[in-house]
């Protein structure tokens, strides 16, 4: 008897998991960190959201779409990052 094969898995709930992790730590950062270190701080979270993006993608040893899928996770993770420091800007503008 054979066992029939099984679909492969979402490849997009690793991206999703990595933008959800850059957002925690962007809002990590913004609210722990002063504000004089917040960007160094920033530069570091997003240098270990490119990581896990590898890591993620590498886990799924899925050969197809293997740099569209890191480069998605670390595109996004770039903007989610972006657009929470931008507003942690314009509040540190505002008071």
């Amino acid at each position: 008897m054979t066992e029939p094969a099984l679909a492969p898995r979402n490849a997009f709930v690793g991206v999703l998991v990595v933008w959800a992790v850059a957002f925690a730590a962007s809002i990590a950062i913004g609210i722990l960190v002063p504000e004089e270190w917040r960007v160094p701080w920033l530069v570091v979270a997003f240098g270990g959201v490119v990581l896990l993006s590898f890591a993620v993608q590498l886990g799924y040893g899925r050969t197809q779409g293997y740099i569209l899928r890191v480069a998605g996770g670390a595109l996004g993770a770039l903007l989610v990052m972006g657009v929470i420091s931008v507003g942690f800007g314009l509040a540190a503008l505002v008071s």
